[in-house]
């Protein structure tokens, strides 16, 4: 049983503690809110690491998606979730500690399921491993099919052929334009 904390749109604890099975009651309601986190992990050869999703899921079943991603648990912070993320879905243990995402986005209608919805603070890490050798990475059978590295047009080719979740182009070209950690002025 995987248990979320609620917050606020201010980002400040409710106190409320739901299990997951239970979001789908509180979609439509702006007040409740919980943490997503995604990673995007890149090479040194301007690619993205993205990993297919196991046909069994509900949402984008046989998909490419980000790196990794998921919820923060209840009494997770955002850091201590990506982490376990991209260990349980890759195998690849990173400390975020002392790491902001690199982006959030606050998503009070990221998306709708059954007419409501989807409330979520979702925190984008952004993250370069120029050595990752993916043939070395351990899968989580039951959330992941396969990865690979792929450029960002790549990605928009797989976007066009409804291969990838259906990200916008620029959100994607955001990702890879932030990557260096430059911020959103270019120097």
């Amino acid at each position: 049983m995987e248990l979320w904390d609620i917050y606020d749109k201010n980002r400040q604890k409710t106190g409320k503690v739901i299990e997951r099975n239970e979001f789908l009651e509180l979609q439509g309601n702006e007040n409740e809110w919980w943490i997503e986190v995604n990673a995007c992990v890149f090479n040194s050869k301007n690619e993205m690491l993205i990993q297919q999703r196991q046909t069994h899921k509900k949402a984008f079943p046989g998909i490419w998606e980000f790196t990794a991603g998921g919820y923060a648990i209840s009494g997770e912070s955002s850091q201590e979730a990506i982490r376990r993320e991209l260990f349980e879905e890759i195998g690849v243990s990173i400390d975020f500690r002392n790491n902001l995402p690199s982006f959030t986005v606050n998503a009070k209608s990221y998306f709708t399921v059954n007419t409501k919805s989807y409330s979520a603070f979702c925190d984008y890490y952004l993250v370069e491993l120029n050595d990752l050798d993916i043939t070395t990475l351990k899968l989580q059978e039951e959330e992941v099919l396969a990865v690979k590295w792929a450029t960002e047009q790549e990605i928009f080719e797989m976007i066009d052929n409804g291969e990838f979740v259906p990200y916008y182009k620029s959100f994607v070209s955001l990702c890879f334009e932030l990557r260096s950690g430059g911020g959103t002025i270019k120097m």
